[in-house]
């Protein structure tokens, strides 16, 4: 049998990284293929449903199927994650002269964030910010920049425009992953010395690769071994590995989600049987 993985096409590289990984895999005796997506919803429903053995989740789409899972009986699992997905931080970052020392001083002002589904860029330091009590929409307005929606923030873009809103002017304050952060600098979206950190969140893990437990276990299983087993010594890993941003393929785990399952319940963004809840989300 053929275990057939799904992912998500947010930048034309994908096709070339998991080729790559089609290729590799299958000189390692798993029969492999892949399907790509426009958008995680359908995704998650085909895992759900069985008609993929693997999707490569962002860590929305885990929520999500975690609870369509659920409600249908179905049981799912995490097999490997990239070592790069773990323990990320995002943040509030300010204009260095603005007059912000703690997210409470932005009552009354706008917040720049990125596209409506993204975790890092939106759901999480928003409810960071509602732990500080500021209620988006009442005391603070969110300037949305809905960039790749359906791509959970895959696509940056969003996060790129809402730091720009902020140098503008247009916004007091803009959240987006720390990574990030440093990114825009070196790439000159914002200029050196031009911001501060007015918070940041708890550590929170990314994407990660889910199984549905339906699939044979000979098949899932052996695909777990090869991907933590694949060595960057090896060249032709090495050059997936950097297109796909990772060092070491790592053991899959869920205790890192716990923040974008509560941010998730507050806004409403899926219901409990995992039904899409979120107003004004349409991938």
């Amino acid at each position: 049998m053929t275990l057939l993985m799904g992912a998500v096409a947010y930048d034309p590289k994908t096709v070339t990284i998991w080729t790559g990984f089609r290729s590799w895999l299958t000189t390692h005796g798993l029969p492999f293929d892949f399907v790509l997506y426009s958008h995680y919803e359908r995704q998650v429903e085909d895992l759900v449903a069985g008609r993929i053995h693997a999707a490569w989740n962002s860590p929305l789409a885990w929520i999500r199927a975690g609870r369509l899972a659920a409600a249908e009986g179905v049981r799912l699992h995490p097999v490997v994650a990239r070592d790069t997905d773990r323990d990320l931080r995002s943040v509030v970052v300010v204009r260095s002269e603005a007059p912000y020392h703690r997210p409470g001083d932005l009552k009354g002002e706008s917040v720049a964030v990125g596209a409506v589904d993204s975790p890092q860029a939106t759901l999480i330091p928003l409810s960071l910010l509602r732990s500080e009590g500021l209620r988006p929409g009442d005391d603070i307005e969110i300037l949305g920049h809905d960039v790749g929606v359906g791509l959970h923030g895959d696509h940056v873009g969003g996060e790129r425009d809402a730091v720009r809103a902020l140098m503008s002017g247009r916004a007091a304050a803009a959240c987006l992953l720390d990574a990030n952060h440093l990114l825009f600098g070196k790439e000159g979206t914002l200029p050196p010395g031009s911001t501060r950190i007015l918070a940041e969140t708890a550590p929170y893990d990314h994407c990660v690769m889910a199984v549905n437990d339906s699939a044979p276990a000979s098949i899932t299983e052996r695909f777990g071994e090869l991907l933590l087993g694949m060595s960057p010594d090896d060249p032709e890993v090495r050059r997936l590995f950097d297109l796909e941003g990772l060092n070491v393929w790592v053991h899959g785990r869920t205790e890192g989600f716990a923040a974008l399952e509560a941010a998730v319940g507050e806004v409403g963004f899926y219901d409990a049987a995992g039904r899409v809840t979120a107003e004004g989300y349409r991938p």
